[in-house]
């Protein structure tokens, strides 16, 4: 049952392209390298789509893509197989490895978006898609600037990842925020408001910094206005399709739309 009293008490916090890495520019390029070395074009575009999920179940979904799993056969002469995926996961780990600390940057306004929810009673819980392994050079760097939220949890941390939603779960669990109603999922990417729509939280997408826009906080200054406008607006429009209740272009946002929300749960709405 809901009452006046209910607020935002959790919120889950993606990491590349919502609270690091503008552009989300690591994974995409990565992906797009790792593939390029097997002897197979892949299109950053290409790249981008399944983005969230864990990176094996997202390299498989690259490949079922026909125009890619054309070029894969092509290249190699028959069908991919699951020792395919095997073998390209194999290889993309160290390549992102070499890169990942070098986009692990902050987003602009994430540290303070952070400091302002510790400040005002709302506990802080991540998931990523990366790895346990490959996190390890990016929570230091995240640390430095003043991130750190108390539950970090990666692909192998959940029997299914992205759109599935017992990461959230599990992140509810560990901060010890229930009812579902007073968790926000702050994400860039489709799948990861998939998750939070499937968990039945509070679902946030981020537009500009994040995957869809693809481009880093440099990128957008030399952009031509008009074409980055439409591209923040197409990206907007895909994440609401997704189910986001809300769209910002970055999560320096977040403190004055936390503050939306608790106003619609004071009215007993929910998610």
């Amino acid at each position: 049952m809901i009452s006046k009293q209910h607020k935002i008490r959790g919120v889950v916090l993606d990491w590349a392209g919502t609270m690091v890495d503008h552009g989300s520019l690591a994974p995409a390029m990565t992906f797009q390298k790792t593939f390029q070395e097997l002897g197979v074009e892949v299109s950053l575009d290409e790249a981008r789509e399944p983005m969230g999920m864990a990176k094996r179940a997202h390299i498989e979904a690259v490949l079922k893509m026909p125009e890619v799993q054309k070029r894969w056969q092509q290249h190699s002469g028959s069908p991919s197989t699951d020792a395919d995926v095997d073998a390209i996961y194999e290889k993309f780990l160290p390549l992102q490895a070499e890169v990942i600390a070098h986009y692990s940057t902050m987003i602009p306004g994430a540290v303070e978006a952070y400091q302002w929810c510790t400040e005002n009673d709302v506990r802080v819980a991540s998931t990523t898609g990366y790895t346990r392994a490959l996190m390890e050079s990016v929570t230091p760097i995240a640390h430095e600037a003043g991130y750190r939220p108390e539950v970090v949890l990666c692909a192998e941390d959940a029997p299914q990842g992205r759109p599935a939603p017992w990461l959230i779960y599990e992140c509810a669990k560990q901060i010890g925020v229930y009812p579902m109603c007073c968790m926000l999922k702050v994400d860039d990417t489709i799948v990861g408001i998939e998750a939070g729509r499937n968990a039945g939280v509070w679902t946030v997408g981020i537009s500009k910094s994040g995957n869809l826009v693809g481009l880093s906080e440099q990128q957008c200054s030399e952009f031509d206005p008009a074409e980055l406008s439409s591209r923040v607006e197409l990206a907007e429009q895909k994440l609401l399709a997704a189910g986001a209740h809300f769209v910002i272009q970055s999560v320096a946002e977040l403190p004055e739309l936390i503050a939306k929300i608790n106003g619609l749960l004071a009215d007993r709405q929910t998610p």
